[in-house]
């Protein structure tokens, strides 16, 4: 199994919203490394939930990936921002995954406090100028999140 962390901002999609819903396509990621790492993901994988840009920016519950290689829908929608004109049916060049709601973190774990704990060569997140929206967490730094989170509630 592998750990990955996903990035959404809660006023769009938010881990309250997966955990009514029960599960949801990981849709409208436009960023070629960000869409690798969606590649790279296998069924059991577990995905920490990131809200980013709010009053508590940070890990705020985990997913579980429960299918993989799903054509991005909105690639082909004219009227959605992630339309992309260059992509087929036939040919699609965005993939992405299903996730299921797994926990919901009572207490996030914030930016500050992964800043505080890991460096920009354990985790992705805290390094500086880094946009990607889906990225993979090293087991090591996996297991300590959990305990992070285990020791804030």
């Amino acid at each position: 199994m592998n750990y990955w962390l996903i990035k959404s901002e809660p006023e769009v999609y938010s881990i309250t919203d997966l955990q009514q819903q029960g599960q949801t396509i990981w849709d409208g990621v436009r960023n070629y490394q960000a869409r690798n790492f969606l590649r790279q993901m296998q069924i059991g994988d577990l995905a920490f939930f990131y809200h980013s840009n709010s009053n508590l920016t940070g890990i705020a519950g985990l997913t579980r990936v429960i299918e993989t290689a799903i054509a991005d829908p909105t690639q082909f929608d004219p009227t959605s921002k992630y339309y992309d004109p260059k992509s087929t049916p036939e040919s699609p060049r965005w993939q992405t995954v299903i996730v299921e709601f797994v926990e919901y973190f009572s207490q996030p774990i914030l930016l500050s406090t992964l800043k505080e704990k890991f460096t920009p060569e354990e985790l992705i997140l805290v390094r500086t100028g880094n946009r990607l929206s889906v990225m993979p967490v090293p087991e090591v730094v996996a297991q300590k999140i959990l305990a992070i989170k285990t020791s804030l509630t």
